[in-house]
């Protein structure tokens, strides 16, 4: 095995040798794929010798079928002998074959490149404010109010707010459209569930009551020969609700969560949203802090790792999707995307993914950062409890290079843990509005 640089910086040329002997086996596979589909004269399909059709046609027949079995195990070991980081698919050119000689191969492939990056402890980022306001507090009670809210028919003309119980019947110059008629519907009256002001014109009326509704439809609406024009709905109200909201006090606490008082629900609310915001905050300032350190990456990096990330990424989103029991294709027609336009979506998110893992690993051997092969087994033993599944079993499909790429991915971690703790928050510029703080 030889390795020599080429005239890109990422890019060598490894040269390795396949033995007469493995070139041998790559023959005999090849001869034992393509002789059924190989008719000689005087012998049935397949039972014609190695040697009479090699004769016959030519000693070459069986080499590239011969190659394509031996090449791939060959090139990965010239690739661990070598050291080398292979970012890509070989560009592979055989330069000398033969039964006698074996095959004498040249592949350019692109290595992973080596990524400078400095000055990155005390990146800035602007941290996001966690206080939770009294009013945040009110609107996930007011919600839980609506939540538990009683539907009550009454006696009396609509107003917004209320649920009307109401037949249509939609015409366009006097004559009926598909879709246009509805029994039994229930309309939630500010919902803006239907077009125009249909809702509005619902307003001031009551049960027994019919009426002309009359709504344009919008110049973009989905069905063309009702696009932009004006119709009628024929409205009869046949039941008109309202909601009661429950009485806000420790009865409804008790109904709604485990606690005893209405006191300690908004202090539980209170505790949950700042949980929240500050798990926002931590996403947040990783993504502003990475940002940063992917702008510090300015060495070239070879096209193949974008390439690869792109399809990854798209591989993963397939993924999801059969899930969710679609295909990739189905998912393309029903959104008109094209594999153009898949790729051209996720091909920055790729690029950003691939600057910051580099610059990672980076900080990682400048640090010194290392991974032991037990924090590799109680990464693995996490994954499987995560997963509820045996330790063992998960462990058993992880080849070598899984297990490498597991520790490679806890010192990656540490590095991100290394930067993120030494980012600094910029000063506030602004101070929280006064009497919406909730009381800590």
């Amino acid at each position: 095995m030889r390795l020599e640089k080429t005239d890109d910086k990422n890019k060598v040329a490894l040269y390795f040798d396949i033995s007469p002997e493995r070139f041998e086996e790559g023959l005999k596979h090849s001869y034992n794929k393509n002789k059924g589909q190989i008719s000689v004269q005087g012998f049935r399909k397949g039972k014609a010798p190695r040697k009479l059709l090699e004769m016959q046609f030519g000693k070459e027949i069986f080499f590239e079928d011969a190659v394509d079995f031996v090449l791939d195990p060959a090139y990965q070991a010239a690739v661990k002998e070598s050291g080398i980081k292979a970012v890509s698919r070989p560009e592979v050119d055989i330069l000398e074959i033969g039964t006698d000689i074996g095959v004498k191969i040249k592949a350019e492939v692109y290595t992973k490149p080596e990524i400078t990056i400095s000055d990155y402890k005390g990146i800035t980022y602007k941290k996001l404010d966690t206080k939770v306001a009294e009013s945040e507090i009110k609107q996930v009670m007011e919600k839980e109010l609506e939540k538990n809210a009683r539907v009550v028919s009454v006696e009396r003309e609509v107003k917004n707010g209320d649920i009307a119980l109401i037949d249509f019947l939609g015409t366009l110059d006097g004559v009926p459209f598909p879709g246009g008629k509805g029994e039994d519907y229930e309309l939630n009256i500010g919902s803006k569930t239907f077009i125009d002001n249909f809702e509005d014109q619902i307003i001031g009326h009551k049960a027994g009551d019919e009426l002309d509704v009359n709504v344009t439809f919008p110049e973009e609406y989905h069905a063309e020969e009702l696009a932009g024009k004006p119709v009628v709905f024929k409205v009869t109200i046949k039941e008109v609700s309202e909601k009661q909201l429950p009485e806000l006090n420790d009865e409804f606490a008790q109904d709604v969560s485990e606690f005893e008082t209405l006191a300690e629900y908004k202090d539980s609310i209170k505790k949950d949203l700042k949980q929240k915001k500050e798990d926002e905050q931590t996403r947040d300032k990783e993504n502003q802090v990475m940002e940063k350190l992917i702008e510090k990456v300015t060495d070239d990096i070879p096209e193949a790792m974008f390439e690869n990330q792109t399809m990854n990424l798209i591989r993963d989103f397939e993924l999801n999707l059969q899930r969710q029991g679609l295909s990739l294709e189905n998912y393309m027609q029903y959104t008109g995307q094209t594999a153009e336009m898949m790729i051209g979506t996720y091909r920055g998110m790729a690029e950003k993914n691939v600057k910051g893992r580099l610059a990672l690993e980076s900080i990682a051997d400048g640090e010194g950062f290392t991974a032991a092969d037990e924090d590799a087994e109680k990464e693995i033993a996490d994954i499987a409890a995560t997963y509820n599944m045996e330790v063992d079993k998960i462990r058993s499909t992880f080849r070598d290079e899984d297990f490498e790429q597991v520790k490679s991915d806890l010192k990656v971690k540490k590095a991100l843990d290394f930067v993120m703790n030494a980012a600094v928050a910029e000063k506030k510029g602004k101070k929280a509005e006064s009497g919406d703080e909730a009381s800590e």
